[in-house]
């Protein structure tokens, strides 16, 4: 059946003219939500004390600086259109004051607490200096819950660090402006785009429920409020009613972006709220608007699904990571639910939304870093690790935060961030990214179009006019659309996939579905559309393996196989009018060499580490669109 849909596809390999691209309403910019600094606490303890919010934006603008940690001068091949600067709310900027002695703002204290102050700061800086900070962050880290499948906050062990230095809003107020005013300088309407942000880090007892926060607006209004951070709060309820308040006082714009869901214990993308309450249309609202868009793949780990909850799906097991962030005493093991991962949300959204009227997860995708070397890097040949200290392939392996069986090499290369804007402002991207326009990929920059409607008949594949006729007669990554007039119809999609001008060529394109049937029950299929070769899809359904060019010995892909583009115009051959379905697209590049057996070769190991494999299929994630009877 599939291959008698396939047959009727526009399949061809080709380049996008030139005069096409002209008419396109929206460009495509690249950037990266998700970077830490000097300012943020765990960077500073993990050796980086000199990479600063602006070593950060001269970083993404292409510029050579100096790494925090091996000293070298490094470089970003092809600069970023835009980048957050999200620094941790919590102790901001307040352990690198104390190391550079910048602690005047400190407030008074009695003298026992003042004498425990004195102790901390001092045993603090001497760890600091030997290098040994990291060990000190592992003792603040959470730990596990006592209670599993209960609200974590209010688990036992669920114990917040106490206010060792005193209140540190004063510290944390110059720090904010500082990182502000870094953002204000490299901010280049038209040029590069510097967005002001930083990251909620909830964790309780290990429950990843971080979100960075981003806003549009510039440096006179962020400097009306000191961010809000888990401190104040573990619960997201509580985030968007401070940012509720803080709009309607300041006028300022924010957007919330869940990140590393795949380590959350299953408590990121639940059924009911963290307090275990059911999910009313108040609340589905609510998270909706605040939460617009979901960070799907970055450095600790891919969120888009999981080998266990999508058994059928080849490509499910994709950098995996599993391990929580929390002091551990005893071994533990990893348990990927429902909760984790974004291809599950959506299924869950569909249900939900049946239920109460709004779906709380119809949330685009990017991807991001969160680097807190201060370098957005997510390329293989040139990453900079997670923190500075895993920076060299000789660190790598004694890499660990708290989770004593992790490394560097356990770290996935990834991501980036892609906006499809009408410029390269605050405004237009800010908006792209309400609306859901935006995509995610795993380091390369593969330029993906993704389209759905009813006709679009206009379509020529050899014209390249995807983008002309997709928004004329369609929905573009993002969107929804509802039941045609035309009995019998079927949806169409238009696909365009071009590989990264300088890297790997494209195995295959795939269209990932996912639908509520009338039972109630909830399904997910993998779909081929499109793929480079004569390859044809087999007996069981499945597309023969593109092949491996990767020369083991220097790490280079030849590139022989594969192809640079890929276009399409597909239609679901199962759909049907009365069920509610999502649709996204995912783009695999032919294999490359993943960072770890670049490291291998240039350490000279006899095999790769085996905390990951040889070679890696990078990808691309749209949007989804939504279908809504």
């Amino acid at each position: 059946m599939i291959k008698k849909l396939l047959g009727g596809c526009a399949l061809l390999a080709l380049s996008l003219t030139a005069a096409a691209r002209d008419k396109e309403p929206t460009n495509l910019y690249w950037g990266d939500t998700h970077l830490h600094t000097s300012y943020s606490f765990d960077a500073f303890m993990n050796e980086n004390k000199s990479a600063d919010p602006d070593t950060a934006y001269r970083w993404a603008k292409g510029q050579p600086v100096i790494h925090p940690y091996n000293r070298a001068r490094v470089q970003l091949e092809r600069p970023l259109d835009f980048l957050v600067v999200a620094d941790h709310a919590e102790l901001m900027g307040v352990i690198r004051a104390i190391n550079f002695d910048l602690v005047e703002e400190l407030p008074e204290m009695g003298w026992w607490d003042s004498l425990y102050r004195w102790f901390a700061i001092n045993t603090l800086n001497d760890k600091i200096e030997e290098g040994t900070a990291a060990d000190v962050f592992v003792d603040l880290l959470p730990k596990e819950m006592a209670n599993p499948g209960g609200d974590p906050v209010q688990d036992p062990n669920n114990r917040m660090p106490t206010r060792t230095f005193g209140n540190t809003n004063a510290i944390e107020q110059i720090a904010w402006n500082e990182i502000v005013d870094a953002a204000e300088k490299h901010n280049e309407p038209g040029k590069f785009t510097s967005l002001i942000g930083w990251e909620w880090s909830s964790i309780p007892t290990g429950a990843n429920l971080h979100r960075i926060v981003m806003s549009p607006d510039g440096g006179d209004t962020a400097k009306q409020y000191l961010p809000y951070g888990s401190d104040e709060s573990q619960y997201p309820e509580d985030l968007w009613a401070w940012l509720e308040a803080t709009s309607e006082r300041t006028g300022a714009k924010f957007l919330a972006i869940p990140h590393n869901s795949n380590i959350s214990k299953g408590y990121m993308f639940q059924e009911t709220t963290l307090k275990g309450e059911p999910i009313t249309e108040e609340y589905a609202t609510r998270r909706s608007f605040w939460e617009p868009v979901t960070e799907i793949t970055q450095i600790k780990g891919d969120s888009e699904t999981h080998p266990s909850l999508s058994p059928e799906d080849e490509f499910a097991d994709f950098e995996t990571y599993g391990f929580y962030i929390q002091n551990s005493e005893k071994p533990y093991t990893y348990k990927p639910g429902k909760g984790d991962y974004i291809r599950s949300a959506l299924k869950t959204g569909l249900k939900l939304e049946s239920k109460v009227g709004v779906n709380p997860y119809q949330f685009g995708v990017i991807g991001s870093t969160d680097s807190h070397s201060g370098l957005a890097s997510a390329d293989e040949d040139n990453f900079w690790g997670k923190m500075a200290r895993d920076s060299i392939p000789e660190a790598k392996k004694d890499f660990g935060i708290g989770r004593r069986t992790v490394n560097g090499w356990n770290m996935a290369a990834q991501g980036l961030a892609a906006v499809w804007a009408e410029e390269n402002t605050r405004e237009s991207i800010f908006n792209a990214f309400k609306r859901k326009e935006v995509y995610g990929t795993t380091g390369p920059r593969m330029r993906v179009r993704f389209f759905a409607g009813w006709g679009f008949d206009g379509f020529d594949a050899e014209a390249g006019n995807i983008a002309e006729v997709g928004y004329a007669g369609g929905v573009p990554m993002g969107g929804d659309f509802s039941r045609s007039n035309e009995e019998g119809a079927a949806p169409k999609f238009l696909i365009q996939a071009v590989k990264d001008p300088v890297g790997a060529n494209l195995d295959r394109v795939q269209v990932i579905k996912g639908w509520l049937d009338a039972g109630g029950q909830l399904h997910e299929k993998v779909f081929d559309v499109a793929w480079s070769g004569s390859r044809t899809i087999d007996a069981n359904g499945k597309l023969p393996a593109v092949g491996d060019t990767v020369d083991r010995t220097t790490g280079k892909t030849a590139n022989t196989i594969g192809t640079p583009e890929l276009i399409t115009k597909w239609s679901d051959p199962e759909f049907n009018p009365n069920e509610r379905a999502f649709y996204y697209v995912r783009v695999l590049q032919i294999p490359t060499a993943r960072h770890s057996l670049l490291d291998a070769i240039a350490l000279g190991l006899d095999k790769a580490p085996e905390e990951g494999p040889e070679v890696i299929q990078e990808r691309a994630y749209t949007s989804a669109i939504w279908y809504k009877p």
